[in-house]
């Protein structure tokens, strides 16, 4: 499955920052809270110094350094861990800051320093040491751990969350960045933890708003009324600003001054002194895709985003939220957002695209991703209640003996171990099992994983095999990479290079002798390798269309059974993307075509590509459609070859195509029809897994990567398709006999 080594969600990055610079800086403290451009890290740091480089899903972040003492609970390491401090029984009977006005000089002198330390580990974040490593948490980290009352009490210390909060705290100080988009574990905290955020930021700004929003208007008012309302309540007095209304408000929670009735009394009085408050509130609101539309808010907690149901969008409503955090170019406000995922028939596909959209791999010329957000995925095994150790740590793998939990039980098993039990237990019933892996993913597959029931093709296999795929380090599969013609010139040999930003995917290259196989006829040029393979093309027309949308242009190569030195049966490039021209897309797929020396089959309705072909003399290389004689093709058949996408007759042999496929050659073959039943199948393209498990061959415009890959099996088993010749039946002439043994000759009947 995963990688299972502890480090994999965060690692330590050295010698990004030359040590003359990190000590001088340090002596100064001279590091900037932000996004630091020349060495492309986003300091966290409040001290002006900088100690580890964290590299978190791709951001690296800069800690403060670490302390030469920080706090100890014990001096014995297996009693060093994070527990939070009791509060002065003596302190905590001042109810508010009236009350403290009031008390005595000495009383406020003995806890002046106490409450600053509070302020100033709210602030900057806390050390502490945790089974003798000195451990740096953020400040809404501590307020969480040390102020936040829960369910259960205190939270409990976890590294997941540590790391987490790590994450959120660059998302803050990231002025490229709108926020988070977090893919979570069923009851991994967050909504507590978004309340707490909520709360702490909203005790410490003036004129600000800070909105929540929720898969309905009643979990909203339901996470403001159970959460955010008794946290902001059990604050101690030092946190807690003036507060306007109820107690116990239902709707907004407000601090600000209450205002006074002006009576005759007190409208000639004037108060000798004047309590400001922040003019600050928490509300929520119901869901819908205008939500805060025209507000301006310092934060949104977003709960549970990707349970939006339809009508309602979340990918529509964080167009409109998104505008509440800006002005112009510049970012005033974040977005804390998290959830688990529906099925995505029921909604989960928006969130989905949301999550994926805010990668941090992938951004644009501002530095920006396309959501403004930048994602984080933390596994089930790194956050499972019941499988935490007392330090915070996960327990992973079963240990050799108990582990004392964070909760005080006893843990004898570890949490992949309990997973593959559920998981296995399940396996007869695939829509209970998709919903444990959406619940509980391992991956961000599982996360994603939608209802069986919706699915065309044998979700069994699919998942199988993207589970498979998940397991594996894609570098040692997978190249990505671009083609281009030698030496600039076109149509000589085209070359592969390997190149992160390219956008084909390749599992395999043939050798050299067969690398630009082509012959010529008739002025015309021909595949070399049709034996080897073929390829399958959804192309496009249009360069770009209002807004930026389209769907995106695909190409697939697939090996035949054969006897050269390659693999049979198997894809082994996918290339699946929308280059600013389809001039880029058409001569990318040339050149792969090319390179491989393969025909391609290609869907004619869309004929620009086919004609980019035909006119740079290739046009041999687009095979004719399969299921009709050459006679019977149309003129434009005949002169440019490609197959049509409105019979009906091809969207359901292309469909069954894809669905042998998968039989034959993806996921496990248990009943070893076709190869070893404990054998996995070789197909490492998990996009296009994805496209197959939720293809819907009455809506196919959205499934690119599955219009592609079927062509390519077709033009593999062209042969399936071919019209049926009908038999000439032999004519039989039936002479008739006479017998001539008589005077006369009789009819012989």
């Amino acid at each position: 499955m995963q990688n299972e080594d502890p480090n994999s969600l965060c690692r330590i990055i050295n010698n990004i920052i030359p040590k003359s610079v990190l000590t001088r800086k340090n002596k100064a403290k001279s590091w900037v809270y932000g996004y630091d451009k020349k060495y492309d890290i986003v300091v966290i740091s409040k001290d002006g110094t900088v100690g580890e480089i964290y590299e978190i899903n791709h951001l690296k972040i800069a800690l403060p350094q670490a302390p030469t003492k920080c706090y100890k609970k014990s001096t014995k390491k297996a009693e060093q861990y994070w527990e939070a401090f009791n509060y002065p029984k003596e302190l905590s009977r001042v109810q508010s800051i009236f009350q403290w006005n009031e008390m005595p000089a000495p009383f406020k002198n003995k806890w002046v320093d106490y409450i600053e330390e509070e302020f100033d580990r709210r602030e900057a974040g806390f050390w502490f040491m945790n089974n003798g490593v000195s451990t740096y948490i953020t400040g809404s980290h501590y307020t969480y751990l040390q102020w936040t009352k829960i369910d259960i009490g205190h939270p409990d210390f976890r590294e997941a969350n540590r790391l987490f909060y790590i994450f959120w705290e660059a998302c803050k100080a990231d002025k490229r960045c709108f926020g988070m988009c977090y893919l979570k574990i069923r009851r991994s905290g967050f909504s507590f933890m978004g309340s707490s955020e909520a709360v702490n930021n909203a005790t410490l700004a003036k004129d600000s708003r800070i909105g929540i929003l929720s898969k309905t208007g009643a979990d909203a008012k339901k996470m403001f009324t159970d959460k955010v309302v008794p946290i902001s309540n059990n604050y101690p007095f030092f946190f807690k600003p003036v507060q306007d209304g109820m107690d116990r408000p239902k709707t907004e929670l407000a601090y600000r001054v209450p205002a006074s009735k002006i009576t005759k009394k007190n409208m000639y009085e004037v108060a000798s002194t004047q309590i400001d408050g922040l003019d600050t509130t928490i509300d929520w609101k119901n869901t819908d895709e205008n939500s805060y539309d025209g507000e301006k808010l310092l934060l949104l907690v977003h709960d549970e985003s990707g349970k939006w149901i339809r009508p309602n969008n979340i990918l529509s409503n964080w167009r409109v939220t998104k505008t509440c955090l800006r002005l112009g170019n510049k970012i005033i406000g974040k977005c804390m957002m998290g959830s688990t995922c529906n099925a995505l028939e029921k909604g989960g596909d928006n969130f989905k695209k949301l999550y994926f959209d805010s990668s941090l791999e992938n951004r644009n010329k501002n530095g920006q991703t396309k959501t403004g957000l930048y994602n984080l995925f933390i596994p089930m095994e790194w956050n499972m209640e019941g499988f935490i150790d007392r330090y915070g740590m996960p327990v992973l793998e079963n240990p050799e003996t108990e582990i004392l939990g964070v909760d005080n039980e006893l843990i004898y098993q570890g949490a992949i171990d309990y997973w593959e039990n559920e998981v296995s237990s399940l396996k007869h019933d695939s829509d209970a099992l998709n919903e444990f892996y959406r619940q509980f993913p391992r991956t961000e597959s599982h996360a994603f994983r939608d209802e069986s029931k919706a699915s065309l093709f044998n979700l069994t296999k699919i998942y199988q095999q993207i589970d498979y795929n998940d397991s594996l380090i894609p570098e040692h599969f997978l190249t990505r990479g671009r083609f281009f013609w030698e030496n600039g010139i076109k149509d000589s040999r085209v070359i592969w290079t390997p190149d992160v930003k390219g956008r084909f995917l390749i599992s395999w290259t043939p050798r050299s002798n067969l690398q630009n196989s082509i012959y010529e006829k008739n002025g015309t040029k021909y595949p070399g390798n049709e034996h080897l393979g073929s390829f399958g093309c959804d192309s496009y027309d249009i360069s770009g269309t209002v807004g930026g949308g389209g769907s995106n242009g695909a190409l697939h190569g697939m090996t035949k059974f054969h006897m050269e030195d390659a693999p049979t049966n198997q894809f082994f490039l996918q290339y699946v993307a929308r280059p600013q021209t389809a001039e880029i897309f058409f001569e990318e797929v040339l050149m792969a075509c090319v390179f491989y020396g393969m025909p391609i089959l290609v869907e004619n309705n869309k004929p620009r590509l086919l004609y980019h072909f035909k006119n740079r003399g290739y046009r041999g290389f687009c095979m004719n459609r399969p299921d009709k004689h050459k006679n019977k093709l149309s003129a434009t058949e005949k002169e440019l070859g490609g197959i049509p996408n409105s019979s009906e007759d091809i969207k359901q042999a292309h469909a069954a195509a894809i669905e042998s496929y998968i039989e034959k050659h993806v996921g496990l073959d248990l009943d070893g029809s076709f190869r070893e039943s404990d054998q996995m199948g070789e197909m490492y393209f998990t996009r296009t897994l994805e496209d197959w498990a939720r293809f819907n061959i009455n809506n196919r415009t959205k499934f690119d990567a599955s219009i592609s890959s079927g062509l390519a099996i077709m033009a593999n088993q062209k042969h399936l398709y071919q019209p049926q010749v009908q038999k000439q039946s032999k004519i039989r002439l039936n002479f008739a006999r006479y017998s001539n043994k008589g005077i006369t000759s009789e009819l012989i009947r």
